[in-house]
């Protein structure tokens, strides 16, 4: 890696714009950033970042592609259709997925991309959207020794925490691991603020209480606390759509590893009840509402 590589960046969203941003200031070489969304381009004008009308612009001459996409649909378009990378990236060019996938698909474009030159690297990212403006993320990577080695450097503008997890696909794996996690957790801390509830304990007083003994968490601190207990579930935050997206990730890497996961199965069900009732773009931690029988939605969401 030299600092006058070239970087393209597909993908300005909720994560990829502050991941570009954090990038576009902290690196040395030319930067190129593109995202279907107007708004999401323009929001990167007040930066060093070279702002290209098509990903095909970002892709040609660039050394590295860092991707920020919504799922496996949207990668396999960007790296494998007629004006994705395998088509105008050049031979030698590193494409990495910041994005959250599955582990299969993350096999299978390495795979196609190498058919043309092309290294891959699955870098799923964790933490808030705070974390990835301050460069605070945590970024969990599936590549060989040397891949990992050269892109160390460029993760660390975006993340404080980078882990080699194995080759290809172990980042998507431990993503989904983790994702898995935080949703199963959620749902559990639901069911105890609503037996707490009707057994007479207010939420924050319960949080504070379990906060100080073995019970206590991240989940119980950021989605207990911050969101939970004042019933604060913004529209523009991590909805159960996409909830529903990484479970399905976590529960298809079970089945191909032979493991029965009925926690997660179990917490898949909340999440999709939630979307049927029609709260499925609110943020996730909601379920708590559900739980606790005071749902109220408008209009349920169509299956």
């Amino acid at each position: 890696m030299t600092a006058a590589e070239t970087i393209g960046f597909i993908g300005l969203g909720v994560m990829g714009g502050p991941m570009c941003r954090n990038t576009t200031t902290k690196h040395a070489g030319e930067v190129r950033a593109f995202d279907m969304g107007a708004a999401a381009r323009d929001a990167l004008r007040d930066t060093r970042a070279v702002v290209v009308e098509s990903a095909a612009e970002a892709v040609r001459g660039a050394d590295i592609v860092f991707l920020s996409l919504p799922g496996p649909p949207q990668v396999e378009a960007v790296c494998l259709g007629e004006d994705g990378i395998l088509h105008h990236g050049k031979p030698g060019l590193l494409v990495v997925d910041l994005s959250t996938t599955t582990v299969a698909s993350a096999r299978d474009v390495a795979r196609r991309l190498a058919e043309g030159r092309i290294g891959f690297a699955d870098a799923p990212v964790a933490r808030t959207r705070e974390a990835a403006i301050r460069g605070e993320l945590s970024i969990m990577v599936g590549a060989d020794e040397a891949t990992f080695t050269r892109l160390r450097p460029l993760l660390g503008y975006m993340a404080t925490d980078v882990t080699h997890c194995g080759g290809i696909g172990t980042g998507q794996a431990v993503k989904l691991i983790n994702n898995a996690l935080v949703f199963e957790h959620v749902a559990a801390l639901a069911e105890m603020i609503a037996i707490g509830e009707r057994a007479g304990v207010e939420p924050a007083r319960l949080l504070d209480a379990v906060s100080r003994g073995s019970g206590d968490s991240f989940v119980l601190r950021n989605h207990g606390m911050k969101a939970m207990v004042p019933r604060n579930y913004p529209e523009r935050a991590f909805p159960s759509t996409y909830v529903l997206k990484d479970l399905a990730g976590a529960l298809e890497l079970a089945r191909d590893t032979g493991v029965q996961a009925r926690v997660t199965e179990t917490a898949r069900e909340y999440y999709a009840e939630l979307v049927r009732l029609g709260a499925g773009s609110q943020y996730f931690p909601v379920l708590l509402e559900l739980v606790a029988g005071r749902l109220t939605v408008t209009e349920p969401a169509e299956t």
